[in-house]
């Protein structure tokens, strides 16, 4: 007697709680190849577990096609462009990923632009294409809300590596480490803040918090964070030379 079935939607939770990429694309294809009709956000987001277990994989070029599959169904498309933008990145495919980036702060509700528009502005400033980087983050500081002091405090960061003065650099410093988005990604920023202003002991600080934080972090995120994992070691690597 063959086996029962298990329903999509039970695939689509044992997916969301796998412990290793293998078991989460296990599970993602064996709902995708359901015999049952699968409604649309169902199936946007097996392929979004599947983009998932490929992207932990390091399978980028795979995982770039599952996300476009996904983006086709319109559920959360402005979420999909983020993963489609991430594995273009790491597929070495920068254009793919601006453009990607740019649609999801189109496509987005008001309340996840800024954020977007961040994540583009970082990506350009990975890039070192310091004024398109800036013109992002200014709007993304515009526009967020409790966020606004990384936003912020990315922009300062940007500005300068344009070789701008940022005369209130220090108050941006204060702000971003008084709020709870100085923690995490905020160390990274605060770090090359504090190099910026000569801080060598609490740019060392923030940065070391940042990678520590980083590598305890689960696989999809350590991926993404790579281009500022390499940046922050080079900026300890100088502190450590002087």
């Amino acid at each position: 007697m063959p086996a029962k079935e298990v329903a999509a939607e039970d695939c689509l939770r044992l997916a969301m709680a796998a412990k290793t990429a293998r078991s989460r694309g296990i599970y993602a294809r064996r709902g995708l190849s359901s015999r049952a009709t699968l409604d649309r956000t169902t199936h946007a987001m097996l392929l979004r577990q599947l983009y998932l277990s490929l992207y932990e994989g390091r399978r980028f070029g795979q995982a770039h096609s599952v996300a476009l599959q996904a983006l086709e169904l319109d559920v959360l498309a402005d979420v999909l462009n983020q993963d489609a933008a991430r594995a273009a990145l790491a597929n070495g495919d920068l254009e793919a990923a601006l453009a990607h980036l740019r649609a999801a702060a189109r496509r987005g509700p008001a309340s996840r632009r800024p954020f977007h528009l961040w994540t583009l502005g970082g990506t350009l400033f990975l890039a070192q294409r310091y004024d398109e980087a800036a013109a992002a983050l200014r709007r993304a500081a515009r526009w967020g809300t409790s966020d606004k002091p990384l936003y912020r405090a990315h922009l300062a960061l940007a500005r300068i590596a344009a070789g701008e003065r940022v005369d209130d650099l220090q108050e941006t410093i204060t702000a971003l480490a008084e709020a709870p988005c100085g923690q995490g990604y905020g160390r990274f920023i605060l770090g090359h803040l504090a190099y910026a202003a000569g801080e060598w002991h609490a740019a060392k600080r923030y940065l070391e918090a940042f990678l520590k934080r980083t590598s305890a972090s689960r696989p999809a995120l350590g991926i993404a964070l790579e281009g500022e994992v390499r940046m922050a070691r080079a900026t300890l690597a100088k502190i450590s030379a002087n």
